[in-house]
């Protein structure tokens, strides 16, 4: 085949990557069209060429010259298989390929802390409407993070822990990825529109927004602050779902959404401490490779300064019963330590260790606490400590 009809082919293709072998947000580098198009214009060159020598000799064809012009025009080689003629951009994906594109650990991390926004305000929602929004809402997180995915398909084939995923290991097209997760945005907001109320669905609309456009599309690439900010993203759906259930907001999400928030920075520049390696070569600007391992650990420790106290607030708010006073108490304890063997131990091994446990418990942290919130008020295990609640609010 000519090199230079398939480079041709392939540039009036919309969308063809800029860079060979590494699938971007345009269409893969494979070109079955374009391919076939050149072989059969070859072949036909060859069949040509056949034709005129038998012209020249001054015989027509015989069976086996018409045999071997046969033979040029369709066979193709037996060992491989044959080219079929699929949508440009066309993938092997299979379903656990579109359930890898939804984030489904992160999904979840959704759904329970929006669970929890619902239970902790108290409504009288019917439980079909609950169930039903819970499920929107389950959605648009999962949109999120197929849009999130198509946007950084380029970094996340340069990073050891994300080169797996659909789109870089080439399992998922990026417009497979893109229209995916605007189907799924689309569809989330406007069954919590129809289910609920058309409050909940904007509040849901602009999660989306915030996160596939204001954190992936800007911050990510443009600031170390990129986590800081973008972290609100994820502290939304109790907020979400409160909206869903009351149609309004009240003070109990909001102190939901600021332990997530507050949480996110010690979670994320844990981790970044010990794969800054990987950020570095993608280029994105966390605090480490900016600001450097000793500043992300500060301000760490900062910000579990001040998360800490947050995680307790709903005891005196009257919605943290006993049971969160007690569990949530040495679990703030544990952050602490944590935190502060992060900031102390700066070299060699330990420091890597300090950095891992810390990231490994900040999760199992967020769960605990909201895990406690869900049992109090879904399975009736709420009982107030009057001593530690503010003044009208026992």
């Amino acid at each position: 085949m000519d090199p230079g009809r398939a480079t041709q082919a392939a540039r009036l293709l919309p969308g063809a990557p800029h860079a060979a072998g590494v699938p971007g947000r345009g269409f893969p580098p494979s070109l079955p069209f374009a391919i076939r198009a050149d072989a059969r214009a070859d072949r036909a060159h060859e069949t040509g060429h056949a034709a005129a020598g038998y012209a020249a000799a001054g015989d027509g064809p015989t069976r086996e010259t018409t045999h071997d012009l046969m033979t040029v025009m369709t066979h193709e080689p037996a060992p491989q298989a044959p080219v079929l003629p699929t949508a440009i951009g066309g993938s092997t994906a299979e379903a656990g390929d579109y359930l890898a594109l939804l984030k489904p650990r992160v999904m979840f991390l959704v759904v329970f802390t929006a669970l929890v926004g619902m239970v902790v305000v108290e409504s009288a929602v019917h439980p079909i409407v609950a169930f039903a929004s819970l499920l929107a809402i389950a959605v648009g997180a999962g949109a999120s993070g197929a849009l999130n995915m198509w946007w950084d398909a380029d970094i996340d084939a340069v990073m050891t822990r994300t080169a797996q995923r659909p789109i870089p290991a080439g399992r998922v097209t990026g417009g497979e990825a893109l229209a995916f997760g605007l189907t799924l945005s689309i569809g989330s907001v406007l069954t919590l529109g129809l289910v609920a109320n058309w409050l909940a669905a904007g509040f849901l609309a602009f999660t989306i927004f915030f996160y596939a456009v204001v954190y992936s599309m800007w911050l990510k690439r443009a600031t170390p602050q990129n986590i800081v900010i973008g972290g609100a993203a994820g502290a939304f759906p109790p907020m979400v779902a409160d909206a869903a259930v009351t149609g309004s907001l009240g003070i109990e999400t909001l102190v939901l959404f600021a332990i997530i928030f507050l949480w996110t920075p010690p979670h994320f520049w844990a981790l970044a401490l010990v794969k800054s390696g990987d950020y570095a070569r993608a280029g994105v600007p966390m605090l480490p490779n900016v600001a450097g391992p000793d500043e992300t650990r500060r301000q760490i420790w900062l910000y579990t300064l001040v998360f800490v106290p947050v995680t307790l607030l709903p005891i005196p708010l009257g919605f943290g019963g006993l049971v969160y006073t007690i569990v949530g108490g040495a679990t703030a304890f544990a952050m602490l330590g944590l935190a502060w063997r992060v900031y102390r131990i700066r070299e060699g091994e330990e420091a890597a260790k300090a950095a891992q446990r810390l990231f490994g418990f900040t999760i199992l942290h967020l769960f605990i606490l909201f895990a406690v919130l869900l049992a109090e008020h879904a399975l009736g295990l709420y009982s107030a400590v009057p001593a530690l609640v503010l003044p009208g609010l026992a």
